[in-house]
């Protein structure tokens, strides 16, 4: 745009190699080719050339081969161009081309040493495990709610939950429960006997050793049904439980649920703790990972835009030199440039003229 074009051809037509194409082509020497006249047009962008020659036929002749050369000249020039604008470009690209490909390389060895996909897979495990924080307080919450339920029936049965559900499968046992009523026969009929005679009576005796019998074979059925010792037996309630099963079996519900939420609590804590490990190692791979895709869309943008802009200077081929057009043909001269006849026959009369004076004098 800072550069006249008509002034650069203005030039580029008067140069030494154009000439000396033109003066090949005809098969003469360059000496005896001529230089050309040049003229720009003001306030357009005509350029008028004009040459010499020895005859009308040959001036316009020599116009025409220079032509050709120029526009020869011109193509060769825009080829020179476009050549050198694409190897300038196909280094850059091939640059960009590689800064490319280390990136998406680089991205993808940190996808498969840490297994992060991408920067939102990362803020998806923040946002989970807050999310199982919250679930680890409120089971943690649960569970001492249900905790302290199960030690308050306890204290009021005097059992543990095992012991009270292994009261409840006696007392469901038949065979126990025929067992346990007739030791309670035993028991009503020896504290009947000890209330009447001594402790030395007979039937004191009789009736001691048929409630030591009695409970004797409850304790066995007992133990072969809970597989529990001698001390915990000694805890167990053989008698009849009566209206206490509904309590019996609220402890046992109570518990079997407590154990169930502690069971979850520890998963979910487990779960919890491994996903703050996780979080924790994953940090500076995730930042990492974020900037190698910010510098990968950068690297492809850039990438795309000089591959945009030598596609578009292949397309424009009248960058530096616009298109030239040819307005009018060389034209044949009807009168030679020189000599001129008038003046020829002036100059001639003048000097015949001198020299009869000089002859006169």
């Amino acid at each position: 745009n800072a550069v006249s074009p008509t002034e650069t051809y203005k030039r580029l037509m008067a140069a030494e190699r154009i000439l000396d194409a033109a003066a090949d082509s005809m098969g003469i020497d360059p000496e005896d080719f001529g230089k050309p006249r040049v003229e720009l047009v003001d306030q357009t962008g005509l350029i008028h050339v004009s040459l010499t020659g020895p005859s009308a036929d040959e001036a316009q002749a020599r116009l025409n081969a220079l032509r050709a050369a120029f526009f020869g000249e011109i193509e060769a020039l825009r080829s020179d161009e476009i050549n050198t604008r694409e190897l300038g470009a196909g280094a850059a690209i091939d640059e960009y081309r590689q800064s490319v490909t280390e990136t998406r390389a680089e991205i993808t060895r940190l996808q498969e040493e840490t297994g992060l996909i991408s920067p939102e897979q990362y803020d998806a495990l923040v946002a989970e495990t807050d999310a199982l924080a919250r679930r680890v307080d409120d089971a943690a919450a649960d569970l001492a709610e249900q905790t302290e339920a199960v030690a308050a029936l306890e204290r009021a049965l005097g059992l543990t939950p095992e012991l009270a559900a292994a009261t409840l499968k006696l007392h469901a046992d038949t065979e126990f429960a025929a067992l346990a009523e007739e030791m309670s026969d035993a028991a009503a009929k020896l504290s009947q006997a000890r209330g009447l005679y001594g402790p030395r009576h007979p039937k004191v005796q009789a009736a001691e050793a048929g409630h030591d019998s009695a409970r004797g074979e409850t304790r066995a059925r007992a133990r072969l049904l809970t597989r529990l010792g001698d001390g915990a037996l000694d805890l167990l309630d053989l008698s009849h439980v009566g209206d206490r099963a509904a309590l019996l079996s609220e402890l046992v519900e109570l518990e079997t649920a407590r154990a169930g939420l502690a069971a979850e609590h520890a998963a979910l804590a487990a779960r919890l703790a491994q996903a703050r490990t996780d979080r924790a190692a994953l940090i500076a791979p995730a930042a990492r990972l974020e900037d190698l895709q910010r510098d990968f869309a950068v690297a492809e943008a850039v990438f795309a835009s000089a591959m945009a802009r030598t596609q578009s200077s292949k397309a424009d081929l009248f960058a530096s030199y616009p298109l030239v057009q040819v307005l009018e043909d060389p034209s044949m001269p009807e009168d030679p440039a020189s000599p001129r006849r008038k003046l020829a026959v002036a100059a001639g009369g003048a000097a015949t003229m001198f020299l009869f004076f000089g002859m006169f004098l």
